[in-house]
């Protein structure tokens, strides 16, 4: 039975996993690295050589584990964290470090539209938007503080592409992998143009065409292994490189995530609710749904920035005792710190998390907050509302999408690290009021990523039958409907209040200390 390997980039590690074709998960070999450098405060860089050397790391170690199954790879994909992109020059030599997807740093504004088209974005209530995004551009950054990189810049790439081209010569990626504070035209699934009055993208990131990969569509294939990355990685010379896409889109189909009858749960460091969709959807205005790796077909999606980093927030500053008690015991503090879940009732005795740490685009003035605080709080309560917030936000993403949409969810399918915690499961489906599925592998982008190489090595002749082969679902979770009711009435009473009520402190907050920056 042929296999197939995922390349499973991602901002802490790099897992190469081995699947089968009925989706059983074979061998995995993971390689962790620090996530990134500060070299000012909020900075957060990371050498893409990284990626590659984990890369080869991985796979040589894969082999040396599997050797009669490496045999057999019949395709490989590489799926990567998005948003985070690579110069490099003529020879594909990396010309600085990458900045990462939660680098802090702002570019200075420089397109200014014209009276009227600066008019409707002001009446539209989306001004503030677009220049936002101008400023998160990395490009423009790197464009105006080190000009003399950007001259030598041959290729601007995700790391997706930058892996690509490692392992093929070929500097061509996924259209399914290019989102970020790039010139990408979302509703058409390719390159902007930069002409024309509201083509935002194009003229806010202003990336000349030939510093961009060419693009092809997920399940295409990128090139094959050359000699030297053969060498490098022990992987057979030739071998099809299958154009997949991003971790959360491979994460999307990797639950079996097909239409808008479902949804997709990551909790990842960013947390999301995501669907698959045939046509183009912006599920806050003028924010862009994302390529799926469902070829010709979309990913809206909501974001919940710093979502389940929350956990290691947590972890760090208040579970010194839970991460102890985790090493006497050989097991992940994350294991430990569910049993505080245990302790809590629902509803955490009134205590209410706005879990904005970071504010999301649609909630600029947002801040992180706890509320209801008593006497009668403990740690327990405050782990328990942490969770409850999170999944409060990932609700009301979720209405949002289903209300943009006209779309109804019948079922849930969670992925992500959180994922791992029954406790958690439990009461995401006690909040949402609906069901919930967890998948047999927790390795759902690199599932995903392994479904799209079976398709691009011809083992399936649709999707749909690669879905129904490879996605199988361990866990269903039913909501008790005693908890969802308590749920229902905070979630509506009070959490869904909390951002217009807090908004006017927030922002006189913001205006005495100056944090955050604009």
């Amino acid at each position: 039975m042929a296999k197939l390997l995922s390349i499973d980039c991602g901002t802490q590690s790099l897992r190469a996993l081995l699947f089968d074709l009925k989706g059983e998960l074979i061998e995995k070999v993971q390689i962790f690295y620090e996530p990134y450098t500060s070299p000012k405060p909020g900075y957060a860089e990371q050498n893409p050589e990284i990626y590659w050397k984990s890369l080869c790391a991985a796979t040589n170690k894969l082999k040396s584990l599997q050797p009669k199954a490496f045999e057999q790879i019949a395709g490989m994909s590489v799926t990567t964290l998005r948003a985070t992109m690579v110069n490099v020059d003529k020879n594909g030599e990396v010309l600085r470090p990458s900045i990462l997807w939660l680098d802090q740093r702002r570019a200075d504004i420089f397109y200014k539209p014209n009276i009227f088209v600066d008019l409707i974005l002001r009446i539209a209530g989306v001004k503030g938007i677009v220049d936002k995004l101008q400023k998160e551009g990395k490009a423009n950054w790197i464009r105006k503080n080190q000009p003399e990189i950007w001259e030598k810049t041959y290729k601007y790439l995700q790391i997706s592409g930058y892996l690509n081209y490692k392992l093929t010569g070929e500097f061509t990626d996924s259209i399914a992998s290019q989102v970020g504070h790039i010139p990408f035209d979302y509703k058409k699934l390719d390159w902007a143009n930069p002409k024309g009055a509201f083509n935002f993208s194009g003229k806010i990131f202003p990336i000349e065409a030939e510093k961009l990969p060419n693009l092809i569509k997920p399940g295409e294939i990128v090139g094959k292994i050359n000699q030297s990355a053969a060498k490098a990685t022990g992987l057979p010379v030739a071998l099809p490189v299958i154009a997949s896409g991003s971790d959360k889109g491979c994460e999307t189909i990797g639950m079996g995530v097909l239409d808008g009858s479902m949804a997709s749960l990551s909790f990842g460091t960013t947390a999301t609710v995501q669907t698959t969709l045939p046509y183009y959807m912006e599920p806050l205005p003028y924010i862009p749904s994302y390529p799926s790796v469902y070829a010709n077909h979309w990913n809206p999606e909501i974001e919940i920035f710093r979502g389940f980093w929350l956990i290691s927030w947590f972890k760090n500053e208040f579970a010194y005792k839970e991460v102890q008690e985790a090493k006497k015991r050989g097991i992940d503090p994350e294991e430990v710190m569910n049993e505080l879940l245990d302790k809590s009732k629902p509803g955490s005795m009134g205590l209410l998390v706005q879990p904005y740490w970071t504010p999301g685009i649609a909630e600029k003035n947002a801040k992180g907050a706890i509320i209801g605080f008593g006497d009668v709080h403990k740690k327990e309560h405050v782990y328990r509302a942490v969770i409850e917030g999170l999944i409060y936000a990932l609700k009301d993403g979720s209405e949002r999408l289903q209300k943009r949409g006209k779309l109804n969810f019948e079922k849930l399918a969670v992925s992500g690290g959180a994922s791992k915690s029954p406790e958690i499961c439990q009461i995401t489906a006690d909040i949402f009021d609906k069901t919930v599925l967890r998948g047999k592998t927790f390795e759902t982008s690199g599932l995903g990523a392994a479904i799209i190489t079976a398709l691009g090595t011809k083992q399936f002749k649709n999707i749909e039958e690669a879905v129904k082969n490879m996605v199988h679902y361990q866990d269903n979770f039913e909501p008790n409907k005693e908890n969802t009711k308590i749920y229902k009435n905070l979630y509506e009473e009070v959490y869904l209040k909390m951002y217009k009520n807090l908004k006017k402190l927030n922002k006189k907050i913001k205006s005495i200390t100056g944090y955050p920056e604009d």
